[in-house]
């Protein structure tokens, strides 16, 4: 039995638009999980874990820097959920102030973000020569 070992061919640069691609969508994402809660964020709250881990040490630190920032805000206002929830009675409108708090954090500083990664000056990233182990 013999093993087939093909060696992976990696990109040589990362285009700007490609490097600003991920934080663009963490960003927006944000925002459509926030304003369409059920059931979305709970399914973004997984996918976005896997978009940060992606990300989050990419050869471009720009990227890196906005993901993580959207990050720290999405994990931020899902995660006080947990705690201030647990006081919250089983009617709705509690639930809707924390929605509509929510989306007070969520969506300007997610619009803020997209502003500022479209006028930032983005960069071919050359990879030759980076190691990957």
């Amino acid at each position: 039995m013999s093993e087939f070992h093909e060696e992976a061919v990696l990109p040589e640069q990362i285009t700007a638009q490609q490097a600003r691609r991920a934080p663009v969508l963490f960003n927006i994402l944000n925002i459509v999980a926030v304003i369409i809660p059920l059931p979305l964020m709970v399914f973004w709250l997984g996918a976005s874990m896997v978009l940060y881990a992606m990300n989050r040490h990419h050869p471009y630190p720009k990227v890196a820097h906005y993901v993580q920032a959207a990050s720290t805000r999405l994990y931020g206002v899902a995660g006080a959920a947990v705690p201030v929830g647990t006081f919250f009675s089983l009617e709705i409108t509690p639930w809707l102030v924390y929605w509509g708090l929510a989306a007070i954090i969520m969506i300007p500083l997610s619009i803020r973000d997209l502003i500022r990664i479209k006028e930032d000056h983005w960069e071919d990233t050359d990879l030759r020569g980076v190691k990957y182990d």
